[in-house]
């Protein structure tokens, strides 16, 4: 321990006579370390960090295996059953100590137009039980708490921080009150801080318990349904018994008004259990993958880090060979020299681990900001637990190992004799004694390559998706959601009202156009009919829009005719398909005159379409991706009218005020909600946008710290050389000539990095393909710039010390030994 603490001493001193060595080094291994444990810190949360409840590995997931193919209307998110599905599981629970069913319901608290839009759950009313929550005021919802009949939201409970935010964090008295959807509901209690809801990421604000309605959609996939395992039983065990009781499960709960064909379909799904301990996520099916790569990224910066940081150890201990030769010559042990150089590398790894800790703090709170939306920010507990504590221990164990251990054995393996004789370094620097400073320079120079590649296909990738034409209007396009279920309007009028509705809209100053649509385009939302006509059968995308939709979006029609008033709820059915429709469809032949027939479905019987209009192929749901075949029908012929309406409105500046007031004067009850259509489309590019914003970074960084790399080595060399080069001076050598020699050294390494970069760059590019938009890995521009880019840091690393070694006075070479 006396030895320990006298080499830890003798690492400070060391450092203290050397502040810049040290400063640079703690500096780039706290840049590299934080980096990585920001990323790991975000994927801790993401990924691996079970859920705040009693007992989470017992929690599991009742799903269909394989998923619904498109079946049925799946109406919320992370909904993966429907109701009479889950009233079989909750009387047939035998794997399960006790089931629950949830589902998330965005809901307006507030008056009419005042009121906002606010993350809801719907919960059974074992949700609380079963979990194991416990509340923090008041108390949780129970079995007692579900409704028959009546789904009038009565009581809520709200979570913790929207109890601190929204009502202050006041004591709750019994009398406090929220209107949700227009009806006044009772606050009974506060969920503890640390639970969030099952949605890693996205939290809850207010949770109600469900309804039981008098009539069930029996094809609409609303709900998931969790379930905490008996004692004695797994996973497999569970999806047995599941599997088992399937088929009754499905003959019984077999929706009408579908295909003989759908409903076998329907009837030949399977149960089974899912591991549910770490909660669902759109954030995991989204970053995962982006998370990893950047956790790679990382990971290589700290790389050329470590061997930056390699290079000056090798340098320092060069130097100091005749101070290492002397105190083996005074009986110092090998053993004990290797472990005080070893103890300097510890000690600026766990310097810069500690400071890398700290930095990670800030920079995972700025990567859960830049993939926050507006509308929906991120909910992530960024803490340090003991994952990331642990694999910050071993980014610095693993980090001293690679720069430190070289070092240490380098300048321990002298001979006394030899490094103690003056001259002992010759005259003409040896070159052998920088094979080790050669292999680093390389390593970095085709990692900085493979990282600069990297980082331009990434910011190519997302400057493409910013700035591709999606065959429609972004720009100036507002949307509207507007609801009416308060104003009591009869079913019969729906139709007619939205018409109102949309007139009042257009009659705003400044806004050029409005629209109906049931489906907000290149959102993520979908709809999907099979249809029949003479050539073909098959899937293919609707919406039901207004005349003046493809006016609104900027869409020109390319043969045929748009919509007009005549198309009426009780005129025939017509259409207006894309290029894609008719290529799968109808084999490319004229579509005008053509009919299309739908499949049955619950409240959209088989119906069949004339098609009067062709418009050009546009994307539908999402920018990637081949565009769909699509149709679209009149609006007034949609055959689910509901008390609700989306508009799309064309406006030379920001009409939500105006709108928001025209529609409050004149209906008072109706809520609205509104946002902005190329923002939501950026909201949807954040993956894209994170990748490119940290590749870049990482690749810039990258660069430079080769060029420093680069330009230590290369003046190190210069330096253990200049008796030799002032010799050559001495006899006459041009200085361009000693130029010219230091450079083409530096081209040496630089072509070997290159060869190396590009092998790797190929490589790891086809893990990364998928995340690229109209690019390929192998992009020969991508590389050529990236070369390029490459070779200028390079080459500026190295003249600078070349320029130096030419302008060497040959006499004080000479006299420097």
């Amino acid at each position: 321990m006396n030895g320990l603490i006298q080499d830890v001493r003798f690492a400070l001193r060391q450092l203290r006579l050397s502040p810049g060595f040290a400063l640079v080094a703690i500096a780039s291994l706290a840049l590299g370390i934080g980096a990585n444990t920001a990323i790991f810190q975000l994927l801790d949360a993401v990924r691996l960090r079970s859920l705040p409840i009693l007992h989470p590995e017992e929690l599991a997931e009742i799903k269909i295996v394989g998923g619904t193919h498109g079946f049925g209307v799946t109406s919320s998110e992370y909904a993966q059953l429907t109701r009479p599905i889950w009233q079989e599981l909750h009387e047939h629970h035998e794997p399960f100590a006790g089931v629950f069913a949830w589902s998330v319901q965005q809901q307006h608290v507030g008056k009419g137009s005042d009121s906002r839009t606010v993350r809801g759950l719907a919960v059974s009313g074992d949700f609380f039980p079963v979990l194991g929550v416990e509340p923090w005021r008041g108390r949780l919802l129970a079995p007692t708490d579900e409704q028959d009949g009546s789904c009038t939201i009565s009581r809520v409970v709200v979570s913790y921080p929207y109890w601190q935010s929204q009502m202050g964090g006041r004591t709750l008295t019994g009398n406090e009150t929220l209107m949700v959807e227009g009806h006044p509901a009772d606050v009974i209690g506060v969920t503890a801080p640390a639970f969030f809801g099952l949605a890693v990421g996205e939290g809850f604000d207010i949770a109600f318990p469900f309804c039981h309605p008098k009539e069930i959609q029996r094809q609409v996939f609303d709900i998931s349904v969790m379930g905490r395992l008996r004692p004695g039983w797994t996973l497999e065990r569970a999806s047995a018994q599941l599997g088992a009781s399937s088929p009754g499960i499905f003959e019984a709960t077999a929706p009408s008004g579908y295909s003989a064909k759908a409903i076998q379909q329907f009837k030949e799904y399977r149960l089974a259990a899912y591991s549910a301990s770490e909660g669902v996520s759109w954030l995991r099916v989204i970053y995962d993958s982006s998370l990893k790569l950047l956790l790679a990224i990382t990971g290589l910066v700290l790389l050329i880090a470590c061997a930056n940081l390699a290079n000056l150890m090798l340098a320092r201990a060069t130097a100091r060979e005749r101070e290492i030769a002397v105190r083996l010559a005074l009986g110092a042990s090998r053993g004990r020299l290797l472990r005080q150089s070893l103890a300097e590398s510890a000690l600026i790894a766990g310097v810069g681990t500690v400071l890398g800790i700290a930095l990670a703090q800030l920079l995972s709170r700025v990567l859960v900001w830049s993939f926050s939306a507006k509308s929906n920010p991120a909910v992530l507990d960024v803490g340090t637990d003991w994952r990331v504590l642990l694999f910050a221990a071993a980014a610095a164990i693993l980090t001293c190992l690679v720069f430190g251990v070289a070092p240490a054995l380098r300048s321990t393996r002298s001979e006394p004799v030899a490094a103690m004789k003056a001259g002992g370094r010759g005259l003409t620097g040896s070159r052998e004694r920088f094979s080790a400073q050669r292999l680093m320079v390389v390593v970095q120079i085709s990692v900085s390559l493979a990282l600069l590649v990297g980082a331009l296909l990434f910011v190519r990738s997302f400057r493409s998706l910013t700035t591709f034409d999606p065959g429609m209007r972004e720009h100036g396009i507002t949307l509207a959601f507007l609801e009416f279920e308060d104003s009591h309007i009869p079913p019969s009028r729906y139709e007619e009202f939205k018409r109102e509705l949309l007139d009042q809209v257009r009659s705003v100053p400044g806004v050029l156009d409005a629209a109906i649509t049931t489906n907000v385009p290149l959102l993520g939302g979908s709809w999907t009919h099979n249809i029949h006509t003479a050539a073909a059968e098959g899937a293919s995308k609707f919406s039901w829009v207004s005349p003046g939709y493809f006016k609104t979006m900027g869409i020109s029609l390319q043969a045929g005719r748009g919509f007009n008033d005549n198309d009426t709820t009780t005129s025939s059915r017509v259409a207006i398909v894309n290029q894609a429709f008719i290529r799968q469809f109808l084999g490319g032949a004229n579509p005008i005159g053509q009919t299309l027939r739908t499949s049955p479905e619950p409240d959209y019987p088989s119906t069949v379409y004339e098609i009067v209009g062709v418009m050009p192929d546009t994307k539908y749901n999402d920018l990637r991706g081949e565009t769909p075949p699509m149709a679209f029908a009149p609006a007034s012929q949609f055959p689910a009218q509901g008390p609700g309406v989306a508009l799309l409105i064309y406006s030379n500046s920001s009409p939500e005020i105006a709108v928001k007031h025209k529609i409050a004067e004149a209906h008072p009850e109706i809520v609205t909600q509104f946002s902005d259509f190329q923002q939501d489309i950026r909201d949807g590019l954040m993956r894209e946008r994170l990748l490119a914003m940290l590749s870049g970074f990482f690749g810039l960084l990258a660069g430079l710290l080769a060029m420093v790399g680069l330009y230590g080595v290369i003046s190190y060399m210069v330096a253990r050389r200049r008796n030799e080069i002032g010799i050559r001076v001495a006899l006459g050598s041009p200085r361009a000539q000693v130029v010219a020699m230091v450079m083409r050294e530096a081209g040496q390494l630089l072509l070997i990095g290159v060869v190396i970069g590009i092998a790797i760059s190929l490589i790891a590019g086809r893990s990364a393909g998928s995340l690229l938009f109209e690019l390929k890995p192998y992009d020969p521009l991508t590389l050529s710039v990236s070369i390029a880019l490459l070779s200028i840091i390079s080459a500026l690393a190295s003249f600078l010390p070349a320029r130096r070694a030419a302008k060497v006075d040959p006499m004080v070479a000479l006299r420097y030994e």
